[in-house]
């Protein structure tokens, strides 16, 4: 019977058969060639065309008219075409040009988007503060440069190498490979020259052609000449960093040192973009190949779901909270400012693309800068892309906010994207470029999870129903798979699959014009009837105009508060006996022995501060000095604890046992005990613990803590604050006696007094892995709570109330809005 008899008489009969409905389906169905190339979206195929050829087994016509699909693909004309990529770091500088920072990049340095599309322009995120960035911050007041350095390397063409200088292509790989070694140069003591810098042996300076080199020497001369950039040279440090903050600083004029500068904002701003086009031009990357997302210096803070919010990228970069991200906040150390040449570039783009990389310290905090977003959401003409992360990234991107045992799907990264950036994802990208896991051999696959290490699944359904196309593609390096056994994004594949995406992107414009129209109509319903979804409004920017203080402010202020502080270590003096308890007798001053110990301390204190931007300096107001005690001195009763460090109301010094400075990480630990518990300061009147007994039965004791009076108290905390982390500590007030407050301790059960659970929180919530006690009593907070036992909310709640204590009154972190970061 012929197909048309046989889906006739299927037609007649679906409603009767089960088989005969989804089979005449499938017989109606006519088939393409195109069919053949895997996915079901027309673009997926054409970018699986482009990077895998034709598919096998086609008669000789359609072979060739394949060939003649790819070939029109590949030819088309981009050399005009305007891109424009923001990200941060390794990502962005991945997709724009290969990995600068890897020796390998030398190897084929001119792949990449630039190759492809030579009008190729980099916005790079500047929230960095780790390495040789925060290094730099120390001594400079300037936006982080790490990432721009890294980038600024990798945009670097071939044909405007070699027109610029008159060189091969060979003569053209042999510059850059000359520059990675001077630009990627790290050091941790002082050199005693430029000329020493230069004839490292790893650098070969001598390669650059002279109008380069000439310039590049007068930028390492100026870091030895210039007072104001020589305190960097003493730091570990790369020197592609300096050699950016040199070309900055050849800009303002020397009368203007660090502390001026932080009056004159615009005049940093102007010096930046200028050494950064004049850099980009002698290197022959182009004058405004890489911009900085804003000029105002920024730090990121991370809440995450059980309520800790800490500052910093580098930490929250190596942080294991166990708990997913909430929001993130860039918080600005003046009134954010965005360059005109930024906002024009992003306007006049014919390609935007948001790079892959760290989800939460790479795209939002760029996105939160006041009008980036905006800018993007006005140039409806562009092909607009989000390229995925391949990976899951530890403290990120490990957890979902829907269930923090699930791993991430692409769904939730854009969920992330909608919490965190005003506004929400619309407008910002149409297309999300996602790994193709077909292409990946399962052995690394298998590897990779042996390694704890798990792909970002496209849960493809759901990405539609938000509004996107995804595009499922190969876009990994086959040649890092072959070489190193790894998958990461390829700069040569993702370049062809942008090409292919722009080749046909006309052929989609009613799609895409559709959509926006949507998305318009969508947006005037949105403002009628207020959806329930967690996006960020466009209006929620914190704009205060100055949140923190500057790094490099923070830092000197830091050293002021040290060289106040009074360090040493404890030794008995003849004919005084030790102070009950401590070991240090009262004449503590005369016991302090300067020595290397001493320069120690303060070293580690340091390192303390700087790492850790959430204490407030004046946090140190009680703190008079740091002794370390030896210990056969150390009589503090350990009977409750294993803590080795606490502060002393009595002389206002914090005790640390001597051997706890063998181990930076013993020392912080104890330092922050001891520093949570100096809050407190001269809180306590009297205390003690009496046994409790009932019809001669011992049954516990009772611990009894009487408060100071008020005008007597020197304390971090108001009386109704301190008050407030008594009850949260379990304290209860004694009815008619305003500053006697108790605690039951049951049988021979431990005990931890509120002092001491001042410090341990202190130091959990700036890093929990300080404080194991205190993270198995939040880990309440990751079970869902049980009708069954009310006792379970009631703990839940106390654990949710200390943590918001600590966040909104020990650090002193802004109310936040449910919904982002708008202070309260």
């Amino acid at each position: 019977m012929p197909g048309d008899q046989i889906l006739s008489s299927i037609q007649q009969r679906k409603n009767l058969d089960a088989i005969a409905n989804p089979l005449g389906k499938l017989l109606s169905r006519q088939l393409t060639p195109l069919d053949l190339l895997p996915h079901a979206d027309l673009r997926e195929k054409l970018v699986e065309l482009t990077l895998s050829g034709e598919p096998p087994g086609l008669d000789a016509e359609t072979a060739s008219q394949f060939q003649r699909l790819r070939t029109a693909l590949e030819d088309k004309a981009v050399e005009d075409v305007r891109v424009v990529v923001f990200g941060g770091g390794t990502g962005l500088s991945n997709l724009i040009g290969g990995d600068s920072r890897r020796p390998i990049w030398t190897r084929k340095p001119f792949v990449g988007l630039k190759e492809l599309f030579p009008k190729t322009r980099a916005i790079v995120c500047v929230t960095d503060d780790g390495g040789s960035t925060g290094e730099l911050q120390k001594d400079l007041p300037l936006i982080a440069l790490g990432d721009l350095r890294h980038v600024l390397l990798s945009s670097i063409q071939s044909v405007k190498l070699q027109t610029l200088y008159g060189l091969s292509l060979s003569q053209a790989a042999d510059v850059v490979a000359a520059l990675a070694s001077l630009f990627n140069l790290r050091f941790t003591q002082r050199p005693a020259s430029a000329a020493f810098l230069l004839a490292q042996p790893d650098v070969s300076f001598a390669c650059l052609p002279l109008p380069l080199r000439e310039t590049l020497a007068r930028l390492v001369e100026l870091l030895f000449s210039d007072p104001r950039l020589q305190p960097t040279l003493s730091r570990p440090h790369c020197l592609g960093n300096l050699i950016l903050a040199a070309a900055i600083f050849a800009e303002i004029p020397q009368s203007y040192g660090s502390v001026e500068l932080l009056g004159r904002p615009e005049l940093q701003a102007e010096a930046l973009i200028l050494a950064l086009g004049s850099l980009a031009t002698s290197l022959g990357a182009g004058e405004l190949a890489v911009l900085p997302c804003t000029v105002t210096q920024a730090l990121l803070s991370v809440l995450y779901s059980n309520g800790v919010e800490v500052m910093g990228e580098y930490k929250s970069g190596y942080a294991q909270r166990g708990y997913p991200v909430d929001h993130v906040f860039v918080e600005f150390c003046d009134k954010p400012d965005v360059s005109s040449e930024v906002l024009e570039t992003i306007a006049e783009a014919d390609i935007l693309v948001l790079a892959p990389g760290s989800l939460y310290s790479s795209l939002i905090p760029i996105f939160q800068i006041p009008g980036l977003a905006a800018a993007v959401r006005q140039n409806q003409r562009a092909l607009k892309l989000l390229v995925s992360n391949l990976w899951v990234q530890a403290g990120e991107t490990d957890r979902s906010m829907g269930d923090v045992e699930r791993k991430f799907h692409v769904s939730d990264l854009l969920r992330a994207y909608d919490r965190n950036i005003p506004g929400g994802t619309k407008g910002l990208f149409d297309q999300i470029l996602c790994l193709s896991l077909k292409d990946v051999p399962a052995s690394v696959l298998q590897r990779y999870a042996v390694e704890g290490k798990v792909p970002i699944y496209l849960d493809r359904d759901k990405v539609c129903e938000q509004g996107f196309v995804p595009i499922e593609c190969g876009i990994f390096s086959r040649v890092a798979l072959a070489e190193q056994g790894v998958i990461q994004h390829g700069p040569v594949h993702l370049a062809k699959v942008i090409k292919t995406l722009w080749a046909v992107f006309d052929h989609f414009k009613d799609t895409q014009e559709a959509k926006a129209q949507s998305s318009l109509l969508a947006e005037q319903v949105v403002r009628l009837f207020p959806a329930t979804d967690k996006v960020a409004p466009e209006d929620s920017i914190h704009n205060s105009p100055k949140s923190v203080l500057s790094p490099c402010l923070r830092y000197h202020q830091i050293a002021k508060r040290l060289t106040d502080l009074a360090t040493g270590c404890s030794r008995p003096v003849e004919g005084v006996a030790p102070k009950d308890g401590a070991g240090v007798t009262l004449n503590i001053i005369d016991q302090l022995v300067s020595s290397e110990i001493s320069a120690s301390i303060l070293q580690m204190v340091e390192n303390i501060l700087w790492r850790h931007p959430d204490i407030p300096l004046a946090h140190l107001d009680s703190v008079r000095g740091i002794v370390c005690v030896e210990q056969d001195l150390w009589r503090r009763c350990q009977k409750w604890d294993s803590v080795f460090s606490f502060y002393d109301p009595e002389d206002g010094f914090i005790k640390i046992r001597q051997d706890q400075l063998e181990q930076e990480q013993s020392f912080e630990v104890a330092f922050l005990v001891a520093l949570g518990q100096s809050l407190l300061g001269n809180y306590v009147r009297h205390k003690e613990m009496l046994p409790l007994t009932i019809d001669s039965i011992a049954l516990g004791k009772v611990y009894h803590l009487f408060l100071r009076p008020v005008r007597e108290r020197n304390c971090w905390f108001s009386d109704t604050e301190l008050r407030t982390y008594l009850e949260l500590s379990r304290m209860l007030p004694v009815s008619g006696a305003a500053d006697h407050f108790t605690r039951v301790i049951n049988g021979e059960e431990g005990f931890t007094p509120p002092g001491l659970l001042m410090g341990l929180n202190y130091a959990w919530y700036l890093d929990n892995r300080f404080a194991s006690h205190v993270e198995y009593k939040m880990a309440v907070m990751k079970v869902a709570p049980s009708g069954l036992i009310p006792e379970q909310r009631k703990m839940l709640g106390r654990r949710k109330r200390l943590v918001t204590f600590f966040r909104e009154v020990v650090f002193r972190k802004l109310q936040r809005d449910p919904l982002f970061p708008h202070a309260l």
